[in-house]
């Protein structure tokens, strides 16, 4: 049964707070809130034994006393620990309270990262034990989860303990013959041993099951939200325009090969007798967007109006201004374009709906405004979104349901495997734009570690003097317990103060406000901010040529096929552009994976690449892409499992298509829970 998180022991006002800006206020998600790594305590090591950049445990006897200093605003406690092999110092940040328990002869275990200081070993922060209580939780995993400031995982821990222990069981809702077809464990096993697994094969065993619901659930509901909309005659017949052919002679390149083809592609589907759905795949710099321009231009030259949505306002002014130019060089009267954001005042607003209506504007592009209720179209033909994973099923569905449902076209830099493609987007017909137009440099990369720092700091400033902007990605927003790694707020700050004041350092994340993070973003593109330190939120979103230099702090938190879409975000210009991949761990494992970006510049390749290097131990903490926000599952690394429930999906659907069989029950309201709640935040 499902409960406010308040009825649990020990939440009062304070800490539901806390678990809301985590996004869990029911027992439900606290259950559901999975862990983002685990820690395996180890048997501890000699001291003689450890190694600067790990993890480890040691069991030493106390042999100093405590020192207690003051570094700018932290108190440092150390205290010197032996062992039959060595001694090593340890120190702790802010935990006055220590000086109580650290008593010169103590026997403890330290569990903690190792560092060098001023030339010696010393482990910092680490978690300490008595040696019976290190005893009780040797070789088990221990969970790990993401944190906002103020909360412990201590308290997710044991709140989760709580929760378990009354939470009614679940009802299992996967029909016996698919658990048992696919090998899977019980629903309560999987929560149970996600969270406190009691080795690699439980939990294993667990996210199999879990990774296994998500892709159902999505595939399932894709298939609902797919009939509604097959159905659909096409209501707009277009002819071939000379507008179209008039345009790509007049274009001061030729288009690729590659270009050509899925125009042809494009060009046909608009013309037949069935509605076009068609998902357009191609690496950042393509080009794209000339094709969405085309189909736009021969949706307008039929009399109809297009529609260009994308995921940011920054991009949709850039398009806008884009495509005025192309018209006016190319002498194209037809279009119309109008520009509508969230950020037009109401005034605007009033006379863009009324130029849409009246059919006056017949392009219009814009964010996610575009569908909201009070914009009413005259003759919407044609849908474009970029990056359609970033909008919501139900408003793709929203734009079709004005009148006649339009074609719909979206554009994807994300690159993925046609087989998966197929899947996740099981109503859309694939075109693939797989060649890069001839004038683009490449861009130069290297993978360094943190002791190339300086250099690149002094790289990145020659750079900027040169009059060009820089890109520096950091993994996470804030500092969070349990983790290393660099984050934006941080990060920010420390090169404000590297940097000469006339460099212009700025943050941005997607914890902002939308309005903060638009205006960081147009003062980037229009050359104002010289240094954005930004977490993957700049993946989509901006055009700036004249950056041409990336940065990726901790490079090894990545998936491969990420890091193949940030670094797209330069080279976009006439300038060489480089990337620099930052490794925060010394492993010769994480070089040997991001030397592979060095290698090529294909996402399909490099996606293909990076699984077979990783092991089962690499399943937490590389998000291998941005696309689709599963909880679990990634779509690269879980492609089998992916196939599985993709399977299941059909065999369900074949047998009982709206799920109205008693053994198809449970998993029918969980689906609308589903509908209602999740597939919301996925954007599809």
């Amino acid at each position: 049964m499902d409960r406010a998180l308040r009825s649990l022991k020990g939440v009062g006002e304070k800490t539901e707070k806390l678990f809301q800006k985590i996004g869990v206020s029911t027992t439900e998600e606290l259950l559901r809130y999975y862990p983002r790594n685990y820690e395996a305590y180890e048997e501890p090591v000699p001291i003689e034994e450890l190694k600067e950049g790990c993890i480890a445990s040691v069991q030493g006897t106390i042999i100093s006393g405590v020192y207690v200093n003051k570094v700018r605003n932290l108190q440092v406690i150390t205290v010197t620990v032996a062992d039959a092999t060595e001694k090593i110092g340890i120190a702790w940040f802010n935990m006055p309270y220590l000086k109580n328990t650290l008593k010169k002869g103590s026997i403890f275990i330290f569990r903690g990262r190792v560092v060098r200081k001023q030339g010696k070993l010393q482990m910092e922060h680490p978690e300490m034990f008595t040696p019976a209580a290190y005893g009780e939780i040797l070789h088990s995993l221990q969970p790990v989860y993401a944190l906002t400031a103020g909360l412990s995982n201590k308290t997710i821990v044991k709140l989760v303990r709580q929760a378990m222990k009354e939470q009614t069981l679940h009802m299992e809702y996967l029909p016996e013959e698919v658990k048992e077809k696919y090998h899977l464990a019980d629903d309560n096993f999987a929560v149970e041993n996600i969270h406190f697994p009691a080795n690699m094969e439980k939990l294993l065993m667990a996210r199999k099951r879990l990774v296994f619901d998500e892709f159902l659930f999505f595939i399932l509901a894709v298939q609902t939200l797919k009939e509604r909309t097959e159905t659909a005659k096409n209501e707009f017949p277009m002819t071939p325009v000379w507008a179209t052919e008039e345009v790509m002679e007049g274009l001061p390149y030729r288009l690729t090969k590659a270009q050509l083809n899925v125009w042809h592609e494009i060009e046909r589907d608009l013309q037949s007798h069935s509605l076009m759905s068609r998902l357009v795949q191609g690496d950042v710099g393509c080009g794209k967007t000339i094709l969405a321009f085309l189909a736009l231009i021969m949706t307008v030259e039929n009399g109809y109006q297009g529609a260009l949505m994308v995921p940011t306002e920054v991009l949709a002014k850039q398009h806008y201004e884009g495509l005025q130019e192309l018209l006016e060089k190319q002498g194209v009267s037809s279009c119309r374009p109008v520009l509508l954001t969230g950020s037009c005042t109401a005034k605007e607003k009033r006379e863009i709906y009324e130029k849409i209506a009246s059919g006056e504007a017949n392009v219009i592009i814009g964010t996610h405004a575009l569908i909201q209720e009070k914009v009413c179209y005259k003759n919407l033909a044609l849908v474009i979104t970029d990056e359609q994973h970033r909008f919501g099923v139900k408003q793709r569905e929203a734009l079709t349901t004005r009148g006649n449902p339009p074609h719909v076209l979206v554009m994807s830099a994300t690159p993925i495997p046609r087989t998966l493609a197929i899947i996740l987007y099981g109503d859309l017909d694939i075109s693939i734009v797989d060649e890069l137009p001839a004038a683009r440099l490449p861009i130069k990369n290297c993978v360094v570690d943190t002791s190339y720092r300086k250099k690149a700091y002094a790289f990145m400033e020659r750079q900027i003097q040169e009059g060009r902007q820089v890109y520096v990605i950091c993994p996470m927003v804030e500092e969070s317990e349990g983790t290393d790694g660099e984050n934006v707020l941080d990060y920010t700050e420390k090169l404000k103060s590297i940097f000469p004041e006339t460099i212009t350092v700025a943050a941005l994340h997607g914890k902002m406000k939308p309005k903060e993070k638009n205006r960081i973003m147009e003062e980037f593109a229009e050359g104002k901010i010289k240094i954005l330190v930004s977490t993957t939120v700049v993946e989509v979103g901006v055009n700036v040529p004249n950056a041409t230099v990336m940065m990726v702090e901790n490079a090894e938190r990545f998936g491969l096929a990420q890091l193949h879409q940030l670094r797209g975000r330069v080279g976009r210009g006439k300038h060489q552009s480089y990337c620099i991949f930052m490794q925060g761990n010394g492993a010769k494992e994480t070089s040997k994976r991001l030397e592979i970006l060095s290698k090529s510049n294909d996402g399909f390749f490099i996606a293909g690449e990076d699984l077979k290097l990783r092991g089962p131990g690499d399943l937490f903490g590389i998000r291998q892409s941005g696309l689709l926000e599963f909880k679990l599952g990634d779509i690269y690394q879980d492609a089998d499992i992916l196939k599985s429930a993709s399977e299941a999906a059909g065999m369900i659907l074949s047998c009982d298509p709206d799920l109205s069989l008693e053994q198809n029950r449970k998993l029918k309201e969980k689906l609308g829970q589903y509908m209602k709640e999740d597939l919301q935040n996925m954007g599809l």
